[in-house]
């Protein structure tokens, strides 16, 4: 099945176009903005991860090393198109224009943190593993029979496919023609877990042959492949075409999250000379030093500026305070049930023992 889906790339590790179909759409303002915003989504993953190490958010569930498949994708949406992130893919609801500091509010534990810009269709952050894939084809299903031409990108990692709610969500966008994206990061592991002890499939990508549906395989780390690989589903979509699944094959350097240790479980030289040779960010400064587009004048004023960004984001978000512990308990159902309530009361009689 590798050879029926073989990995499409059009910029290899040295940053040399290898694949010339889409070149003349390579200009250099898109690879600039490409550039800002991986660089931006690393900026404030470190800056998360640190926050979390200080004990100013929460548990924080790290991406460096999928920029290019989150940013990428994320990119080709226009006004109007749905989002159905999981909670690793902060890179992609950045670029769509969540803001920063709702997504800090996220992680210290405000149910506001989960709310979108006005007019932004994001869905909060999807814990449960695969639940997504449903809602984002129902969505679609809905914009399909309202005569729109808006779709929906759904994120997923390798481990969501064994769920059946993958199956569910494939089988019915397919069956209804939905207009919705399948975007998979297949990182190799799900947590600790490798890709060849969850599933006999020599890819994912091969998984779309099972409900008659376009299978795309790209790599993960070349930001131009997945825009316009993922730009091409999301228009085909629009056009009545269906669904599409696409297999971003990627690699992230850290923990699963920053409550795990990897190196229990992943060789840690390996995410070392990934950073070294196929990492994305460094992939695009090569192809931008390539074509004369890079000044380190240029990267230093968009770092100052991308810092300055997330500070504020930050002094914004500590602004708020501490988050209230029970609103783990009134924003679960409408009108609590009783065993949501005797939980609620069973907590505030211990926060009144420790007082």
């Amino acid at each position: 099945m590798e050879t029926q889906f073989p990995m499409k790339q059009i910029l290899n590790e040295d940053g040399v176009v290898v694949n010339s179909e889409y070149e003349s759409q390579m200009t250099e303002e898109l690879t600039k903005e490409l550039y800002i915003k991986m660089l931006r989504a690393r900026m404030f993953d470190r800056k998360s991860v640190n926050l979390q190490r200080q004990g100013r958010i929460g548990t924080y569930v790290p991406f460096e090393g999928q920029e290019a498949a989150q940013v990428g994708s994320s990119l080709v949406l226009e006004e109007g198109d749905w989002m159905f992130p999981t909670y690793r893919d902060h890179a992609a609801t950045l670029t769509y224009g969540h803001s920063a500091r709702n997504l800090f509010l996220y992680w210290k534990g405000y149910p506001m943190g989960c709310v979108p810009p006005e007019g932004k269709n994001i869905f909060p952050p999807a814990v449960p593993i695969a639940s997504q894939l449903l809602h984002a084809t129902g969505t679609a299903w809905a914009e399909q029979l309202k005569g729109t031409d808006r779709g929906s990108i759904v994120y997923f990692g390798d481990g969501a496919t064994s769920e059946g709610d993958f199956h569910e969500g494939l089988n019915f966008a397919s069956v209804y023609n939905a207009p919705v994206v399948f975007f998979n990061q297949n990182n190799g592991f799900a947590i600790s877990v490798p890709m060849e002890k969850q599933m006999k499939s020599k890819t994912i990508a091969q998984k779309a042959v099972a409900y008659d549906i376009p299978g795309v395989r790209v790599d993960g780390n070349d930001i131009f492949v997945v825009y316009f690989e993922t730009k091409k589903a999301m228009e085909n979509a629009r056009q009545g075409n269906g669904p599409t699944l696409i297999e971003a094959v990627t690699y992230r350097y850290g923990a699963h999250t920053t409550a795990d240790d990897p190196s229990k479980y992943r060789d840690q030289e390996e995410s070392k000379r990934r950073r070294e040779t196929t990492d994305p960010l460094l992939r695009l400064e090569r192809y931008l030093k390539n074509k004369g587009y890079f000044e380190e004048a240029w990267k230093t004023k968009v770092e100052e500026e991308i810092t300055k960004e997330i500070e504020q984001a930050v002094e914004d978000m500590e602004a708020f305070g501490p988050a209230e512990p029970t609103d783990m308990f009134t924003h679960v159902f409408k009108k609590p049930t009783w065993s949501v309530q005797d939980q609620l009361d069973t907590f505030k009689a211990r926060e009144k023992e420790e007082v």
